[in-house]
């Protein structure tokens, strides 16, 4: 029987709490956060579950709670990253996180790796972190997760994580890929104020940065909300235009380019829906500047002001079922996939469309918000390939876009009991009609 901690209990990391908690391998789940109010409320919902305080920043109180587990899903904020990559491997136990990371940008630069010479330019040094960062997690944990016989897998959540499977699944059906299109449109919007259906502070963040796209083999930075590209796919009520938006996907995917994505040289992830239409024109005011600024005699950093102003993503029954009673505005969304290349000497492009319920019928079916559905779970399937060892024979590091075409496929067989599906359309490229 498998023992796992699930490290932060918040919507995403409760939803595949409920999850492992029905996985007849599991034997235990240990939920750990230092919200002892998250703690206590998925514990008594669960049969095989018990709490655990953890603060996350100290590296002790993670391996006390981490002893004797075979798999630590870490679904807790970027900064704590590190501590919990360095629990796992004392207690030699396999790592899943929902996230990439920018937390390990300084441990690259001090390591024997470094070589500022051959690094990328970018116009944002947010970006540059990130890169080194991305570098640490497969190059100086890769060999020390082999060396205990351990594997870590991080983007586990619903994007990066389930939109870089499709991605991957849609490579089978090219010879060459040329370009990868990553468009998610979040289709849910409330009667209230509720810009974000998961947590405000990473939302924000991605939301305040420069953008980034893979383009003619190199990574560059591109204006956030710019680039505009619109498309009308049937998930949708209308054409809906999508924007640059600061992402894992093109980082990942330059990384494994050649040995995963059939030599691409283009990939963009594309973002539209309330979130982005609340955060844009805050952003061109400079409202989601992190620098410290003065006024009226105060100084305030204006990412901070606003974030104090924004509600939390609902999680408890009671908060998701008040937005079911009120009635949504929309209830929809949609995530496509364009893997644009050849096949047999023709032009192609494969769409995958990825289909699951809305926010309603997650309720219904879950006790979830549509996100948790999507993104907790989507997380969730990633561990169950791990406690099924459908990882048994890969050790290092990896990330959800790497997956062999047999661990897609089980991927999509386990998320098909969820409701979460897969319809793929295979054009050729002179028959496209925007």
């Amino acid at each position: 029987m498998k023992k796992v901690l699930v490290l932060g209990v918040g919507a995403q990391g409760s939803a595949a709490a409920k999850r492992l908690d029905n996985e007849p391998i599991v034997g235990e789940i240990i939920c750990a956060d230092y919200d002892q109010k998250a703690v206590d409320n998925i514990v008594g919902q669960l049969r095989k579950a018990r709490g655990a305080i953890v603060d996350a920043h100290d590296l002790d109180s993670i391996v006390r709670a981490a002893e004797g587990v075979d798999l630590i899903l870490n679904g807790l904020p970027l900064e704590c990253t590190q501590n919990v990559l360095d629990a796992a491997l004392i207690v030699k136990a396999n790592y899943q996180d929902y996230a990439g990371t920018t937390a390990l940008d300084q441990m690259w630069v001090e390591s024997d790796l470094f070589d500022p010479e051959n690094e990328p330019k970018f116009e944002d040094p947010a970006t540059l972190g990130w890169w080194r960062s991305i570098n640490a997690m497969y190059y100086i944990y890769g060999p020390k997760f082999k060396e205990i016989g351990k594997l870590a897998l991080f983007g586990t959540g619903s994007a990066p994580g389930l939109i870089c499977a499709a991605t991957k699944y849609a490579m089978r059906y090219l010879d060459k890929c040329d370009t990868i299109y990553n468009f998610v449109w979040e289709g849910a919007i409330a009667k209230r104020f509720q810009p974000f259906w998961w947590s405000p502070v990473t939302a924000l963040t991605d939301m305040s940065e420069m953008a980034l796209a893979f383009e003619e083999g190199e990574l560059i930075n591109t204006p956030a909300f710019g680039r505009p590209i619109t498309r009308h796919f049937p998930e949708m009520p209308e054409r809906i235009t999508f924007k640059e938006h600061c992402h894992d996907e093109p980082l990942q995917y330059s990384f494994n380019a050649k040995d995963h994505f059939k030599g691409c040289r283009n990939a963009y992830f594309k973002y539209a829906g309330a979130g982005m239409d609340f955060a844009q024109p805050l952003y061109e005011a400079g409202l989601l500047s992190h620098e410290e600024e003065e006024f009226n005699g105060q100084k305030i950093v204006p990412f901070d002001y606003i974030l104090s102003h924004l509600p939390h993503a609902p999680k408890y029954h009671d908060e998701i079922k008040s937005f079911v009673d009120e009635g949504m505005a929309l209830d929809s969304g949609c995530m496509v996939i364009e893997a644009y290349g050849r096949k047999d000497d023709e032009g192609v492009l494969v769409e995958v469309h990825v289909n699951a319920p809305g926010f309603v019928e997650s309720f219904r079916k879950a006790d979830m918000t549509a996100e948790m559905y999507l993104t907790g779970q989507g997380g969730y399937l990633f561990s169950r390939l791990f406690v099924n060892d459908i990882f048994e024979e890969e050790t290092g590091v990896i990330s959800s876009d790497m997956l062999s075409d047999s661990q897609v496929d089980k991927y999509f067989e386990y998320a098909a009991e969820l409701g979460i599906t897969l319809d793929t359309r295979i054009k050729k490229t002179w028959e496209i009609v925007e």
